[in-house]
């Protein structure tokens, strides 16, 4: 349910369970946190789903189960964070709940017309994952960040633009284009050239 192709130095990882609406099990997430902790040496990774839902955020009966509390969520955030590639996340449509911790942790996020945004933890009982809202609120504020995880607000994709969320909005049929080429000059760049201005830029993990 997660594939991995990679091309060249380009990892791509989709998320494939559209059935599902790319909701996420334990295991899923843990194969997502093992990918992008052996991606040290990827020149640019993007991250998508199949079908048209990015990731309606935990699979229910396993967050009922304990995994909405799991350290995994915060893990594979982590490990994007911390790569010293370039990253996008290519949000084939709508992108909900924990979920929404590893598209904050990228360096881009463009999205598809449709794709909606919400994070409705506190609703379900649940607080955000630890380093979600200092991310989240680097991207939108402090009062768009408690419009989405305190006043349970859905996002659009004109809204998320105008927000800061997402950087660009794309077409379905040119998502992928679209962030290949964002991470085209990267991909060709000197590895410590595309480092170093990763960490001027305050990317930690470079």
């Amino acid at each position: 349910m997660i594939e991995l192709a990679r091309d060249d130095g380009l990892w791509t990882v989709t998320i494939n369970r559209p059935e599902k609406a790319n909701s996420l099990t334990g295991d899923m997430l843990a194969e997502l946190a093992e990918i992008a902790e052996s991606a040290t040496d990827a020149r640019a990774l993007i991250l998508t789903g199949a079908g048209k839902v990015f990731s309606a955020g935990a699979d229910l009966d396993e967050a009922r189960a304990g995994l909405a509390k799991s350290d995994l969520w915060e893990r594979l955030s982590g490990a994007i964070a911390a790569l010293p590639c370039l990253t996008v996340a290519a949000l084939n449509g709508t992108l909900a709940g924990g979920a929404m911790g590893m598209a904050l942790a990228c360096d881009l996020r463009i999205a598809v017309p449709g794709a909606k945004f919400f994070y409705p933890v506190m609703k379900l009982g649940f607080l955000p994952q630890p380093s979600d809202p200092a991310r989240l609120m680097a991207l939108v504020g402090p009062a768009r960040a408690k419009l989405i995880l305190m006043a349970g607000q859905r996002i659009i994709a004109d809204e998320a633009l105008q927000f800061g969320l997402i950087d660009r909005i794309v077409a379905p049929d040119m998502l992928l284009d679209t962030a290949r080429d964002l991470v085209a000059d990267s991909c060709a760049a000197n590895a410590d050239v595309a480092a170093g201005i990763a960490r001027l830029c305050g990317k930690s993990g470079s």
